[in-house]
């Protein structure tokens, strides 16, 4: 179960958000609110994920919190032709124009935190929200 993993990744990065803001002087007292983009293609359960968060967020800054996870649809596109395509699930990797196999993923791979909601307001030119690198 590789969600369990992922959830504790985000706890990680959120937490280093948290202490950074601490040392900066602008310390919310807890997050409310995280919220992921999760690519289709992923291969990321969202119920699983939303489990493993729960599990992964008890006795940190993020306990309590709730976790939103949009879904980024996949695309691909073919070099030969030049058309793109949704891949859908299971992904459509074959051009749907020539046949030709797909040359080129543009989307749907994706998992990272695009905002983190915290408990009390952070002071304006302070850190908001921290975004995880693509994994």
């Amino acid at each position: 179960m590789h969600e369990m993993s992922i959830a504790m990744a985000v706890v990680e990065q959120v937490e280093e958000a948290a202490a950074r803001l601490a040392a900066d002087g602008a310390a919310p007292a807890a997050v409310r609110e995280v919220r992921l983009e999760v690519g289709e293609l992923a291969g990321v359960l969202p119920d699983s994920l939303s489990f493993c968060f729960d599990l992964a967020c008890a006795g940190t800054v993020l306990e309590g919190s709730s976790l939103s996870a949009g879904t980024v649809p996949g695309r691909a596109r073919c070099a030969p032709c030049d058309h793109t395509w949704p891949t859908g699930m299971p992904p459509q990797l074959s051009c749907p124009r020539c046949g030709a196999g797909a040359s080129e993923l543009l989307s749907g791979r994706e998992l990272r935190i695009t905002e983190v909601r915290w408990a009390e307001p952070v002071p304006p030119g302070h850190l908001s929200a921290p975004l995880a690198e693509e994994r």
